[in-house]
């Protein structure tokens, strides 16, 4: 099974509500000053260059992802005549050397095969000085929405965990990412974490979503029968603690990683 990124408004019901906070949140721990030029590597469906447009004043930001059915919604999205999408690759930008005083990138570092070579390019587009920085969601531990599906489907199917985030992507973590940024030649690295509470009104709010098949959760679920994924359903509502109301907190972690391009 391969992961599936290509359906904006699935995405956005399933992921995208919790990626616009963390988006911004980034955007205020970098401080970069206004007037910036930016580029979002990996831009998906615009939350990252949205926050920016509404908290850093740039001069301008380009946007770049492989996927046409998300910079379609990203183009909906975000109108400012400042924004310009492209279609691409994060290993082979195409935008020019030291052209960017921000190369960012979030959520989506940990999908790019070759991260190296991903974090080379964002160090080639940033101009000497530049910021160069990237926050993925701390899978191992700070997701709690993914490890109670997990948790759930693993016990149901114990080949479910080769399918994990928390196993599949070990960059998800401080040290993995502080090693990239320094392995790529970036100075004053600092790795930090970004913190929320998913808040989701009922069971079927949390469940929902997941039917979407965008990403390695839902794309697992969408191969087991109409049988297995009720089974799947009830097993993941007994793990959960429900408030009086119904509503269900959980929290989610994102992990952010920044440095400068030397001069």
């Amino acid at each position: 099974m391969t992961d599936v990124w290509a359906v904006g408004d699935a995405y956005e019901v399933y992921m995208g509500r919790w990626s616009a906070w963390i988006a911004d949140a980034f955007v205020r721990l970098l401080a970069v000053p206004s007037g910036r030029s930016w580029l979002d590597v990996g831009c998906g469906t615009g939350a990252l260059t949205a926050a920016v447009l509404a908290r850093a004043e740039p001069s301008r930001v380009t946007g770049v992802d492989p996927a046409e059915g998300f910079l379609a919604h990203a183009r909906a999205r975000v109108t400012d005549p400042r924004v310009t999408f492209y279609s691409g690759d994060a290993r082979s930008l195409p935008v020019p050397d030291g052209s960017f005083d921000a190369v960012v990138s979030g959520l989506a570092l940990n999908f790019v095969p070759g991260p190296e070579r991903a974090v080379a390019e964002c160090v080639r587009a940033a101009a000497p000085g530049g910021a160069v920085a990237a926050y993925v969601w701390d899978y191992a531990e700070g997701m709690a929405m993914l490890r109670h599906f997990w948790t759930a489907a693993v016990a149901l199917d114990p080949a479910a965990a080769e399918l994990d985030e928390g196993r599949r992507f070990p960059l998800c973590r401080p040290e993995p990412l502080r090693d990239l940024w320094t392995g790529a030649g970036l100075r004053d690295v600092a790795v930090r974490p970004i913190e929320t509470v998913a808040v989701f009104t009922g069971f079927d709010d949390l469940w929902t979503p997941f039917l979407g098949g965008q990403g390695p959760a839902p794309g697992y679920l969408a191969t087991l029968s109409a049988e297995d994924r009720e089974v799947l359903r009830d097993r993941l509502r007994e793990g959960l603690v429900v408030a009086a109301d119904g509503s269900i907190v959980l929290p989610a972690r994102a992990w952010a990683v920044s440095g400068v391009r030397p001069r």
